[in-house]
């Protein structure tokens, strides 16, 4: 696979996943937790994707999974204001920043292995989570 057009990081992501496969596969699992800790962030992780969302989906292409992450991300907080609603406006604010962190982390998840299904095996389904670990 010719990877000359990536920077380092997309080519250390980019084998990684070549070598142990999908992030639900048991062998990206043992090799995950063999790696170091920064290492782990560099494949498990995407900075920008976490502070950017659909902005960087949109720039690597990903605009079909970003559309159904901007839906679900959407949805999560319509779901928690209908909640907070029907409970007369009683849920704290920290339940506002941990859903919105935790709606980030999704993103910042998804985005690695998205890039490299889409630019390695021409996969870009509208499904963001192929290939992923729900837990």
């Amino acid at each position: 696979m010719e990877q000359k057009q990536y920077s380092n990081k997309w080519q250390k992501r980019f084998d990684f996943f070549e070598k142990y496969g999908s992030p639900s596969t048991p062998e990206f699992k043992t090799a995950l937790k063999a790696a170091s800790f920064g290492e782990r962030l560099l494949i498990n992780m995407n900075f920008f994707a976490f502070f950017f969302g659909i902005i960087y989906f949109l720039i690597l292409g990903l605009w079909k999974k970003g559309l159904v992450m901007l839906g679900i991300s959407i949805a999560i907080g319509l779901v928690l204001n209908i909640i907070d609603f029907m409970v007369g406006g009683t849920i704290p604010n920290g339940a506002y920043t941990g859903l919105s962190v935790g709606i980030s982390v999704m993103w910042a998840m998804v985005a690695n292995y998205a890039y490299y299904i889409k630019e390695t095996k021409g996969l870009d389904g509208w499904n963001p989570f192929e290939g992923i670990r729900m837990v």
